[in-house]
């Protein structure tokens, strides 16, 4: 008797199969998530069959470089979600301004557009040389992307609104040069900002990070998955630390979610409120 659709049967030899050969682990994403992910890629490749995709992608490493960007989601732009950045600079820039140095975590960072806007935010804070920045992701691709700071001029429209919307204090075209059909911004930008790869699923604590950021990407992982992820952010802040998640996503029904606070429930801001297993008083 057949346990589960074929369809059910070939997701997860996909995903064992993307594993065994290139390390990838999709295993706690969300089942749906995925299979959502993996159908715009059958059709964007013109590929009938998920065996038939798992076939290229193990036979032909180019071609999985091509499609892990599409099973990663690397969404993203400068200050997307501006009252997020609004609510930043009320909230956590004067938490940051006690510090003579400091760290941010920006996990999931993809193509590194909200790492630039987190920059120029920090700047405009008169903070920036005090602080260092991962910038993580699970996608060389994305990451390669963010470390050049280049981007479409079709963008700048919109992310010139989503800066004024954000409360920027200058003009938003001083920080990068246009082009022709591309912006670059600007190098001094990305002076404390460090790159890496880093897989939430697998890898473990990064840094000792005064603030986190890991927006809209644990909507992407199953509970257990959060889970773990959850306790490794937990792990990397320092006490009173801040998590910043995505619009859509919370720590409330996670397992850990109790050694956090919710500083904003609207712009999903938590701080760490526990410390040697004790909470906070």
């Amino acid at each position: 008797m057949m346990h589960g659709s074929v369809e059910d049967i070939e997701i997860k030899l996909l995903i064992q199969a993307i594993h065994a050969c290139y390390g990838y682990d999709f295993g706690g994403y969300n089942e749906a998530s995925f299979k959502r992910l993996v159908t715009v890629i059958l059709s964007k490749y013109g590929i009938p069959t998920i065996s038939r995709l798992q076939d290229e992608i193990l036979q032909k490493p180019d071609f999985f470089a091509r499609v892990l960007p599409d099973l990663t989601v690397t969404t993203s732009e400068m200050f997307r979600d501006p009252a997020f950045y609004r609510e930043f600079r009320e909230e956590i820039i004067p938490f940051l301004s006690t510090w003579s140095a400091f760290k941010i975590w920006h996990a999931g960072c993809s193509t590194g557009e909200e790492v630039y806007s987190l920059a120029i935010l920090l700047k405009e804070a008169g903070l920036y040389d005090r602080a260092v920045i991962y910038a993580t992701d699970i996608n060389p691709t994305a990451l390669k992307v963010a470390r050049e700071g280049i981007y479409p001029v079709t963008q700048i429209k919109r992310d010139t609104q989503n800066y004024i919307a954000a409360g920027g204090r200058e003009s938003f075209s001083s920080y990068y040069m246009a082009s022709y059909d591309a912006v670059r911004f600007d190098p001094t930008l990305r002076k404390n900002i460090l790159f890496a790869t880093h897989n939430l699923v697998v890898d473990d604590v990064f840094c000792e990070a005064h603030v986190i950021l890991c927006r809209n990407v644990l909507i992407y992982f199953d509970r257990d998955l959060q889970a773990r992820v959850l306790d490794l952010f937990s792990r990397s802040l320092v006490f009173k630390g801040y998590l910043c998640l995505g619009s859509h996503e919370t720590v409330r029904f996670v397992r850990g979610g109790q050694e956090f606070q919710a500083v904003s429930d609207q712009h999903k801001i938590f701080r760490k409120v526990v410390r040697s297993g004790a909470p906070l008083q």
